[in-house]
């Protein structure tokens, strides 16, 4: 199939939005940002064999390449607005083409955001996605943001990505559908994002494990933390995981649950309370920011001292 034949048949869509100007078919898109707000731009490349198995079915797949993206839009606070994807393939072939768009159009079409460019080229399969997203100026949440007797939260469960990794490369011999699907098709929690603007001080999204990603946001700011294990939000499986290993460290360094921890003063705990329920996701308070540096665990009546480690590209 001839790479333009490619893109109109599988990637040229009619945009949704009002401020997509021009979209796939040109040089560039030509795009029209509010006055008011300004942009947030990401990029993640998902490499064949290394961020997923190479039978990963390509309707997941195309889901789960944008999923990324607008988790990091959502660490943001930001409404998704266009993507741009750039496509490297081994061959042209129309049916794993067909389930990969219709994977990606559902998520964006979902959270109205337009394809708007992108490129096609032949290689290993690699999937790279820019996502960009509009934030009122007044409302970027950074890393840097945290404060010293800030509650830590995060959203959803923990674990369950990383646990589903070890179920499909036979690290663990049973199944469970809902780690599995965590996996594969992880929820960007862009609702949350969006209404944690002007109360959250700090946000960031769990790509890379708890005590890495919310390491970053220590990082930036120069405080520390500490976390409680009993405050841990764990799906029934993961539990089951820890009690069968003893690895308790899985939901504090497994990768890709796509999932928010962010950190508020204690006097928005009932401004949370009131908002959050509207988002379709559980939060939960685990910690507290502090100025003693470094990231602790209580468990069991045992202080910890965890690195900030987690998964490494190098």
């Amino acid at each position: 199939m001839h790479e333009f034949d490619l893109i109109r048949r599988f990637f040229s869509r009619p945009g949704g939005r009002e401020d997509t100007i021009l979209g796939v078919g040109d040089d560039c898109a030509l795009l029209d940002p509010a006055g008011n707000e300004v942009l947030a731009a990401t990029i993640d490349t998902l490499v064949a064999g290394v961020h997923f198995l190479p039978d990963t079915d390509p309707g997941k797949l195309g889901y789960k390449a944008l999923a990324v993206s607008l988790s990091d839009l959502a660490a943001m606070g930001a409404e998704p607005a266009w993507g741009f994807l750039a496509l490297t393939l081994p061959e042209a072939d129309p049916v794993w083409l067909e389930s990969f768009s219709r994977g990606l159009y559902d998520l964006a079409t979902r959270h109205r955001m337009d394809l708007a460019g992108g490129d096609t080229t032949r290689g290993p399969l690699t999937i790279t996605l820019q996502a960009i997203g509009r934030v009122p100026k007044a409302c970027s949440m950074l890393r840097s943001g945290a404060r010293s007797g800030d509650d830590i939260y995060v959203s959803g469960l923990l674990g369950q990505a990383g646990l589903g990794l070890k179920m499909l490369t036979g690290e663990v011999a049973w199944r469970d559908r809902a780690a599995i699907d965590r996996l594969l098709s992880p929820e960007p929690r862009v609702a949350l994002g969006m209404t944690l603007r002007g109360v959250a001080h700090a946000c960031i999204d769990i790509s890379d494990g708890l005590a890495a990603d919310l390491g970053h946001i220590l990082e930036s700011c120069g405080l520390g933390a500490t976390i409680r294990w009993e405050a841990l939000p764990l799906a029934p499986a993961v539990r089951h995981y820890i009690e069968q290993t003893g690895d308790w460290r899985l939901p504090l360094y497994g990768g890709d649950d796509y999932e928010l921890c962010f950190t508020a003063p204690p006097s928005q705990r009932r401004v949370l309370e009131q908002s959050l329920p509207s988002c379709d996701v559980s939060w939960h308070r685990i910690g507290t920011i502090e100025e003693r540096q470094g990231l602790r665990l209580v468990k069991g009546g045992e202080v910890i001292s965890l690195p900030q480690a987690g998964y490494r590209h190098f």
